[in-house]
């Protein structure tokens, strides 16, 4: 059984913290699906993916292309994880289940901690999976780092 990570972003913006999780999940050797809710956005981070790392490259494309089962990290907005993901980053409030949590090595909840509407929803979101027995743990970059506030 996986766990949720919820990550509240207070000092840098999605396209700055995503890139860094996604890095690590890769050395990890897994597989990732980052889910959204608008496609605009998704091409929007697709475009501020192939920006970093300024030494690197992040290896990643859109839902919906030929070559989506060899993709090591795909955005997509839908719930099909067709690169076979062992690791689901959810942005933007999209929605993860009870059942992909338990059945990925992990979950990554990134929101924006300066909109209210994005903290109530992760809100809903861990009450709901920890209701359901998912292990989780909230981390927040509030003091300039980041640090494990909650863990259930």
């Amino acid at each position: 059984m996986g766990a949720a990570y919820f990550y509240h972003l207070t000092q840098r913006p999605l396209e700055v913290v995503l890139p860094q999780l996604l890095e690590r999940a890769l050395a990890q050797g897994w597989r990732v699906a980052v889910r959204g809710r608008e496609a605009g956005h998704m091409t929007w981070l697709d475009e501020k993916l192939w920006l970093v790392p300024e030494d690197g490259f992040l290896p990643h494309a859109l839902d919906g292309g030929p070559q989506d089962s060899a993709q090591p990290v795909l955005l997509t907005t839908g719930t099909e994880l067709r690169n076979d993901a062992v690791c689901l980053m959810s942005v933007d409030g999209a929605e993860v289940s009870a059942a992909e949590v338990q059945a990925m090595q992990r979950v990554c909840v990134l929101f924006d901690g300066n909109d209210p509407g994005a903290v109530q929803t992760a809100r809903v979101q861990w009450k709901a999976l920890t209701d359901a027995g998912c292990p989780a743990q909230y981390w927040s970059e509030e003091s300039g780092r980041w640090e494990k506030k909650a863990e259930k």
